[in-house]
């Protein structure tokens, strides 16, 4: 095969935010994908999340084709019928009255968090604006999400930051109760830290922090842009939890690898979004909800749930198998099919080198900063697929550790 484009025309003539594989993907299939040169890989990283389906499952292909032979776009000066019926969807299977779509997770936060700010003013006043994150969260790229996101790497160095923004230890509950106060107006965390690490919240920390939001008459955020859309084995992880929080976002999974977020409330708090308060010009765009339509149809289902965390279940097993054969692996934790294996001190600081031997070896896998390796594939993987993948993340593990 003699491509048109090669990996080099990436350095040539794009931005350089970005430091991607030395290979391109071009075709994809359930959990395979092939590159420019047909080598073939097994896809644990499911495009850090999104690909919840695997690669051109037929009832996306089916709903997106459908919608792009109808109409593509409207603008919110009108409504679209594929952006109803998801809504709809959204609310029937959720503790939600009312639902926001935007373009990504990061412009779904960003409502969030621009929701909770002018919820608090309007209901209690101008000096309750203070946000409480976590540290090690991730909550999208925008100026405003970076800040609220607890890692100053990704948000140093562009000058000024929005203020009233505070950072606590994750699963701290002490740390909580200090800091919150009444002039809190929203209590954000991931209820599972994906960027951070893949490090679950503890269900003592989500009941807290619930209880401590409500006595400060606090929203609270779950920001389940990674975690949403049956990632854990629940549609949401707030369901595994038991704990329901006051506005939810999602993205991600939601498309399935159409790009599309959703914000999630309650009616009473939805309403201080009137018009012109807030938009997004693609926000609910007929050809990204007909296609997040037909994923909820797919993954909204108990056997794919279920599946879910018996997946889950024989990923632990092979990882913990791994580790305690070759020393590297010192925790394997996560939810459902997010799952992070934590290198031990002998190899800190070489997740990367461990996910570049995957790709070598025909297996596509992702970290969670330096010293976790993350995993995230699509929910419907075989369990042949799984296996394969262990055998190919063996040959890696052989080629970092030399044993």
């Amino acid at each position: 095969m003699n491509p048109h484009v090669q990996r080099a025309d990436f350095d040539r003539v794009m931005v350089p935010n970005y430091a991607p594989a030395s290979f391109i993907p071009v075709r994809g299939r359930g959990s395979r994908v092939w590159d420019q040169q047909g080598k073939e890989y097994i896809d644990l990283a499911g495009g850090i999340a999104v690909s919840c389906v695997g690669h051109t499952h037929p009832a996306l292909i089916e709903a997106l084709t459908k919608q792009a032979n109808l109409i593509w776009h409207l603008s919110n000066v009108m409504t679209n019928e594929p952006a109803l019926r998801l809504a709809q969807k959204l609310v029937d299977a959720t503790f939600a009255d009312k639902v926001f779509f935007a373009n990504s997770g990061a412009e779904a936060n960003e409502a969030a968090f621009k929701l909770a700010r002018r919820y608090a003013v309007e209901k209690f006043g101008p000096d309750k604006v203070e946000i409480i994150a976590f540290n090690n969260s991730f909550h999208g790229r925008t100026f405003f999400t970076v800040s609220v996101g607890g890692q100053a790497k990704y948000s140093d160095g562009f000058g000024p930051k929005p203020q009233g923004i505070t950072h606590l230890p994750y699963n701290d509950i002490a740390a909580l109760e200090a800091a919150i106060s009444d002039q809190t107006c929203a209590v954000v965390l991931e209820p599972m830290q994906g960027e951070g690490g893949v490090t679950p919240a503890s269900r003592a920390f989500i009941e807290a922090a619930r209880a401590l939001a409500t006595r400060h008459n606090a929203l609270l955020i779950f920001d389940e842009v990674q975690t949403g859309v049956g990632r854990t084995g629940s549609l949401y992880a707030y369901q595994e939890y038991g704990v329901t929080p006051d506005i939810l976002t999602s993205a991600k999974g939601l498309g399935g690898g159409f790009p599309i977020g959703a914000m999630l409330t309650s009616s009473e708090i939805a309403a201080h979004f009137g018009v012109g308060v807030h938009g997004s010009t693609y926000g609910g765009n007929p050809l990204g909800c007909a296609v997040a339509e037909a994923v909820i149809d797919i993954v909204n289902t108990p056997e794919v749930l279920q599946g879910v965390k018996a997946k889950q279940q024989r990923f632990y097993g092979a990882l913990r198998a791994l580790g305690e054969k070759y020393g590297c692996f010192g925790e394997v934790r996560g939810m459902g099919l997010l799952i992070g294996a934590a290198l031990t001190a002998e190899y800190a600081g070489k997740a990367k080198d461990f996910m570049n031997a995957a790709a070598d070896a025909g297996l596509m896998i992702l970290q969670a900063g330096p010293d976790v390796l993350r995993f995230a594939p699509s929910l419907l993987i075989a369990d042949a697929d799984i296996d394969a993948a262990m055998a190919l993340l063996e040959t890696a593990i052989r080629k970092v550790t030399g044993k």
